[in-house]
């Protein structure tokens, strides 16, 4: 027998998992735990829809893997069931993930995105964005309805864009005789409100909710709930579970973080024949996730943000002793959007985007003092050689070089 029937012989006959979409992040489980006063609170602000009336709009906040998609679901869907029961067709949740690429980029594709949600059509781009709007509100007001918009990762698409969608948005009511709109916006970033324009942050907070992080005792929870369901009876070897819950309670209490790394244990010990899910697996998991986490961020960001990375590594393969400086990196970046046919932001633009990478452990900035000429930052590259060589591949892709 070829090595390769053994390897997928092994995978039908020695598979740890039952059902391994449980661990996966677009999975909606039945019940969502430790987080009921979070969801009523959602539901006593969302149900008067029920009656017809206008919603005031909700902004919901928290760190990632904290619950808050899953429990405006959960709402959704019991408020979904009621009209069903009632017979009423007047109400309409859309819900769009700000992060999806080609989605949250433009103004233009989140209106366009809203309109396919309800069975619309407009081109990918083309039509000027007001006729765009128009199309939306002339779709929303034929019929006398509640509409609730649903952002999640609202954060992403004012990165991307500004926050005058959101204003826009907001502001629609005024121009609607049947239909009314509300807005669930959800973000990961607990100063998102902070940067709005005060406008703005007075149409969209009207109500706001924030979800804490979960513990490690509430993590455990979660993932032998899930386990239950995904894995044969007895693979878990004892320990395993208490250690993926600290590892992402390290992580601000991050549910999503928990399970990707139980999944992810469970593939590493298939792939290498074990028979169990051993507390080394858990250890190779968190390896691997923080490599393919590192280039996700890489591959999702804007492209002036790839700019940027793309000037650093430059600079890192030909730095000499003396190292690189925010100057050196403004300059190389110059050079590269003049090459790429890209707009050139402002330094101090350039410096808020260093601040950035430097927050996510890409690079280390160290603020230095060079005597009279004031202080500047140190900047050292953080990705380790094997992640370093994937970035430059994205980089190379995503911005044409």
């Amino acid at each position: 027998m070829d090595k390769i029937d053994s390897i997928l012989d092994s995978y039908v006959e020695a598979g740890l998992f039952v059902n391994k979409k449980v661990l996966q992040s677009n999975y909606t489980p039945e019940s969502v735990p430790h987080r009921d006063k979070q969801i009523e609170n959602v539901a006593a602000i969302l149900a008067p829809a029920l009656r017809g009336e206008r919603v005031s709009n909700l902004f919901v906040y928290g760190k990632t893997g904290t619950g808050k998609t899953l429990s405006v679901q959960r709402v959704q869907n019991k408020i979904s069931e009621k009209m069903n029961q009632m017979g009423r067709e007047n109400l309409k949740f859309l819900y769009v993930n700000c992060k999806l690429k080609k989605v949250a980029d433009t103004e233009y594709r989140i209106i366009a995105e809203l309109i396919n949600v309800l069975g619309g059509k407009v081109p990918a781009t083309g039509l000027p964005t007001d006729e765009v709007y128009s199309r939306f509100i002339s779709m929303i007001d034929s019929q006398k309805q509640l509409i609730i918009l649903v952002l999640d990762e609202i954060d992403q698409a004012v990165k991307k864009i500004s926050d005058n969608f959101i204003y826009t948005l907001t502001r629609m009511n005024s121009e609607l005789k049947n239909a009314q709109i509300s807005i669930v916006g959800i973000s990961n970033s607990l100063t998102f409100m902070d940067n709005l324009d005060p406008r703005v942050r007075s149409s969209l907070g009207e109500e706001e909710l924030v979800f804490p992080p979960y513990n490690a005792l509430q993590l455990q929870d979660i993932l032998r709930e899930r386990a239950n369901t995904a894995f044969k009876e007895g693979v878990l070897e004892e320990g395993v579970i208490a250690k993926c819950a600290a590892f992402a309670a390290r992580e601000h209490g991050d549910a999503r973080r928990a399970l990707d790394l139980l999944r992810v244990a469970g593939e590493l010990a298939e792939r290498e024949g074990s028979k169990k899910i051993k507390l080394e697996h858990i250890d190779a998991a968190n390896h691997k996730i923080e490599r393919d986490k590192m280039l996700d961020i890489i591959e999702s960001e804007p492209a002036q943000f790839q700019l940027v990375l793309q000037s650093i590594i430059k600079l890192d393969e030909r730095r000499d002793e003396e190292g690189i400086f925010t100057g050196d990196v403004y300059n190389a970046y110059q050079d590269l959007c003049e090459k790429t046919k890209n707009e050139i932001l402002t330094q101090r633009r350039v410096s808020d985007i260093l601040a950035e990478f430097d927050m996510l452990g890409i690079i280390n900035a160290r603020v230095i003092s060079k005597g009279r000429q004031g202080r500047t930052r140190e900047i050292k590259l953080m990705l380790n050689p094997n992640i370093k060589e994937k970035a430059k591949e994205i980089l190379a892709k995503a911005l044409d070089l």
